[in-house]
């Protein structure tokens, strides 16, 4: 019950001239043939190459169904190509006159309505009728030759069909096939020789058959390729991981960092994954080869594996999950809803195995995909632990684990943003305050998981409060010495929403500290948008108003010129300065600047050149400098 393709014209003409025992004049199917065509070549199928696919399936299900009851039964397909024109002969269970108007019936049915498509997928035959129609995507006719296994002394059957939905049926001599099987003969139609051509058949039935069960040649040349390479004994643990690597260059292009074995009985599932030897967005859908029952079901099979497991490539064989009508792609049930949580449990398990005994190899793993593993371990809070001592985070004490970050401070301290993390690292670092950028993907939230999996740890996030705390007061006489200072600086800085305080910190070269937290950034938005708006918005965002803390610039009373700033008498250009200090530390922060903060850099550095200008003017004209 197979297709076959390969007899030449001339055949054809050969067995005609023999005197058939029954022949009918040509009928037309009961459907809009050409309607159907189209349904499948544009709707149903996504490329033309499928039709080798259903030639090929509908062999090895003939085949399969004759060995069922005949298990010593031989299992072959061969294809040959002829100018323009196929064969593909198997030696399966056959069709007798009925089956094949069977056939023709299942396939009336099964083209009247989308789902019937579905449904004669999961009959015998309707597999058998919706395969052939699957040709005529590249055919002009169709021409099946058959002998049934079951009846041996039922003649052997012809139907020939041509794309205009003509066709034919009739019995043949004994001669014409003596042994049981199907011959499937495919005549190419205008545009579409190039399908039919020998190097594009043999591609194909590589790509679609390297795990058939059965001996499939196309010629001489063998395609089934069995064992799968996963299977396959090997010498060594490091020859097998040599093959694999070759198999996985072959198939995807790359050569993996590592290989995993998915193995699930239950599911009938056999295979690998392969590692990316590379980093790739989590967001990139990834396509793993599925093969069903040893046929190539899909090589973009993306919901084959957890979301977080974008870091492997599958390959692999299973004779469990349910393919959809076009057969393309996996059916979204319980059965792929199980099968997508066994394997990402065998991936969590390699994580684990390494982490306990190879951390060589999970050391260079997570250097490349250690964004994988974080998302992973936001919801797994055993991998969170598991992972916990060889997971990096950028700190103030350099790159750790949070393990070891965690031993080193009695409170973690952390940051939602890079921005805000920037602002306080290095002030931070130096007032002995521990700080974990949590700005980065899942950071933050691993960061606030760590008391579940390590309990009695302290985590707090960082905010403008709690740095400013940690800096130390001026001297309550000196800081009202400066008081004149500081309220030009306050006048200065007001209208762009910031205060100005006064602190002893260290390092000692850093001048001016700019902080703030997201609620005082949004008072800020809002007040920008409220000075832009119309009366009535404006109105509406004034009474947004909220009672956040402001940013605020810290000055550092430690700093050799902060201390010459603010011995100036000139409250101008105490002004001036104060605005440039304001703009260096936003870009010690690596802050992005607003329109109003470029426009002050560009004033402040005007306004210093100018008296800088000024005052070597003055000197010259004194006649000393």
């Amino acid at each position: 019950m197979t297709m076959d393709s390969h007899t030449s014209q001339s055949s054809e003409a050969s067995e005609a001239s023999q005197a058939p025992q029954s022949a009918q004049s040509p009928h037309t199917f009961q459907v809009d043939l050409r309607g159907l065509v189209d349904l499948l070549s544009h709707h149903l199928y996504s490329s033309p190459r499928v039709y080798l696919r259903e030639l090929l399936q509908n062999a090895v299900d003939a085949i399969t169904a004759r060995r069922a009851e005949e298990p010593d039964a031989p299992a072959r397909v061969r294809l040959s190509v002829d100018a323009g024109s196929l064969r593909v002969e198997d030696t399966g269970v056959g069709l007798t006159e009925t089956d094949v108007h069977s056939l023709l019936a299942t396939i009336g049915r099964s083209s009247k309505r989308a789902e019937g498509l579905q449904e004669a997928r999961s009959d015998f035959l309707g597999q058998f009728g919706i395969g052939l129609l699957a040709c005529f995507v590249v055919a002009e006719r169709i021409r099946v030759v058959s002998r049934s296994a079951r009846t041996p002394d039922a003649p052997p059957v012809e139907w020939t069909a041509r794309d205009d939905g003509s066709y034919t049926v009739r019995t043949l001599p004994d001669e014409a096939r003596p042994a049981p099987g199907t011959t499937v003969h495919l005549v190419a139609r205008a545009g579409a020789a190039e399908w039919l051509a020998e190097d594009r058949v043999l591609s194909l039935a590589r790509d679609f058959g390297s795990l058939l069960p059965y001996d499939v040649r196309v010629g001489e040349v063998a395609v089934t390729e069995l064992p799968a390479p996963w299977d396959r004994p090997y010498p060594s643990p490091a020859a097998r991981r040599v093959a694999l690597a070759r198999h996985c260059h072959d198939l995807f292009g790359f050569t993996p960092l590592d290989t995993i074995d998915l193995d699930v009985p239950l599911a009938g599932i056999r295979g690998v994954a392969y590692v990316l030897p590379s980093a790739v967005s989590p967001a990139q859908r990834a396509g793993h080869r599925v093969h069903l029952k040893g046929m190539l079901l899909t090589e973009r099979a993306e919901q084959l594996l957890p979301d977080w497991a974008f870091f492997v490539r599958c390959v692999l064989d299973t004779d469990s999950l349910r393919p959809t009508a076009s057969r393309e792609s996996l059916y979204e049930d319980e059965t792929l809803a199980g099968v997508r949580e066994a394997l990402g449990e065998r991936i969590r398990g390699w994580l684990t195995a390494l982490a306990a005994g190879d951390p060589e190899r999970l050391a260079a793993f997570l250097s490349v995909h250690y964004l994988g593993v974080k998302s992973l371990a936001r919801h797994d809070r055993e991998m969170l632990r598991t992972m916990l001592p060889w997971l990096p985070f950028e700190t103030t004490d350099g790159r750790l684990s949070l393990e070891e970050f965690a031993q080193r401070h009695p409170v973690v301290h952390f940051t939602r943003t890079v921005e805000e993390y920037r602002q306080v690292a290095p002030i931070a670092s130096a007032q002995g305050i521990g700080v974990v950028n949590g700005g980065y993907t899942y950071d933050s939230e691993l960061v606030e998981a760590l008391p579940t999996v390590r309990p009695g740890t302290a985590v707090a996030e960082l905010d403008a409060d709690t740095v400013t705390a940690h800096l130390d007061a001026v001297d309550a006489a000196e800081e009202l010495a400066l008081s004149g200072f500081l309220a030009a600086a306050r006048a200065k800085l007001d209208p762009l929403g910031c205060d100005v305080v006064l602190r002893s910190f260290h390092p000692l070269s850093v001048p001016a500290l700019h902080l703030d937290d997201r609620e005082a950034r949004h008072e800020q938005a809002r007040a920008e948008a409220e000075e832009q708006a119309d009366d009535l918005w404006a109105g509406i965002l004034g009474s947004l108003r909220g009672s956040a803390p402001r940013a605020r610039l810290v000055l550092n009373h430690l700093n050799p010129l902060v201390r010459r700033i603010s011995s100036l008498g000139d409250r101008e250009l105490i002004g001036t300065a104060t605005e440039s200090l304001y703009g260096q530390a936003l870009l010690m922060a690596h802050r992005p600047l607003r329109p109003a903060d470029s426009a002050l850099l560009n004033r402040a550095f005007m306004g210093l050149l100018e008296w800088a200008t000024h005052a070597d003017d003055d000197t010259a004209g004194g006649g000393h400098r």
